[in-house]
Formats: structure tokens, C-alpha cells, sequence
């Protein structure tokens, strides 16, 4: 754009060298002059430093910001690993618990199913001792009914067969041995 303008500037000197005022009716010639005077006040007041530093310090803005953003997704990061670090130790967790359930069950299950037949054995020989109770029970009661049938049938031979006296005498102590054999 300056070189634009210094063209136009030496072009429009040189088709005014004849005349010495149509430089001054040229609109490009105050032009550079107004362009002239706005650099040499920015250049002056220091608005280009203002300006420079104003920019400088946005570069700078922007490079703490990229440095909050990577810290800040360096931190993301971690946190992530950590969670994810501890999902995994919680499947793990939740793996063993899961195990060591299937494990009890199947004790539990085990140690019922023993139970149950260390409880059908017991009824069973429960059962079995009753059974041989009554049994034993009712031999019992037919060898005292047959006792008392053999005694009752002895006394009445013996009664048809001895006199009353001697029949007495011998009825008694052959029921007495009998009760004592028998019982």
C-alpha cells in the first residue's frame, strides 16, 4: 500500500514538474501528507507500543490458557486412569464376591443335602428300633399269654389226674418254677 502510494507520488511529480501549483490540487499529494502526519503521531505518542504490547500480552493470554487446558486435560487423564483403575478393582471385587457366593451355595447346598440324609437315616433307624420294640413287645405278651395258657392247661391235668391235697402242693411249685422259667 505505501509502495502504492509512493508510485502514485513520484508519477504525479513528475507530470507537475512543469507546473509548480498542480501538485497542490492533487488529492494523492494530501493524501500522503494526512498518511505521513497519522505515522508520525502513532509513532510519537507510542501508540504502536501500546498496541504491541496489547498484543503481546493476548499471546501471552492465549499461551497460559493452552497451558491451564493441557494441565488441565493432563488431569483429566489421571482422573480417568483412576477411574477406571477403580472399575476394574470393583469387577474384580464384584467377580470374587460372586465366586465365593457360588462357593457358600454349593456348601450350603452340600451340608443340606447331608443333613437331609443323616435325617432320613435317623428316621429310618428310628423306624426300625420301634418296629423291633413292638416286635419284641408282642413276643413278649405271646410268651406270657402262652405261659398263662400253659400254666391254666397244667393245673387243670393236674387237678383231673392227682388227689386234692398232693395236686395242690405240686400245682404250686410247678407254677412257681414255670413263672420263674417263663418270665
Amino acid at each position: 500500500m505505501i509502495y502504492a502510494i509512493v508510485t502514485s507520488l513520484s508519477e504525479a511529480a513528475e507530470g507537475a514538474a512543469p507546473e509548480a501549483d498542480g501538485f497542490l490540487q492533487d488529492p494523492t499529494f494530501f493524501l500522503l501528507l494526512a498518511f505521513l502526519i497519522v505515522i508520525a503521531l502513532i509513532a510519537r505518542t507510542g501508540v504502536h507500543k501500546t498496541i504491541a504490547k496489547a498484543l503481546d500480552k493476548r499471546g501471552q493470554d492465549i499461551a497460559d490458557e493452552l497451558d491451564k487446558a493441557r494441565a488441565l486435560r493432563d488431569e483429566a487423564q489421571e482422573l480417568l486412569a483412576k477411574y477406571q483403575r477403580r472399575q476394574r478393582e470393583a469387577e474384580e471385587e464384584a467377580s470374587g464376591i460372586i465366586e465365593q457366593a457360588k462357593r457358600d451355595a454349593a456348601r450350603l447346598a452340600s451340608e443340606a443335602h447331608q443333613k437331609i440324609e443323616e435325617q432320613i437315616e435317623r428316621r429310618i433307624k428310628s423306624a426300625e428300633d420301634k418296629i423291633a420294640r413292638a416286635e419284641a413287645q408282642a413276643i413278649a405278651e405271646m410268651r406270657s399269654e402262652t405261659a398263662d395258657l400253659a400254666i391254666d392247661a397244667a393245673r387243670e391235668i393236674i387237678r383231673a389226674r392227682m388227689d386234692q391235697g398232693a395236686q395242690s402242693a405240686l400245682a404250686e411249685r410247678a407254677i412257681d418254677e414255670l413263672r420263674t422259667k417263663l418270665h
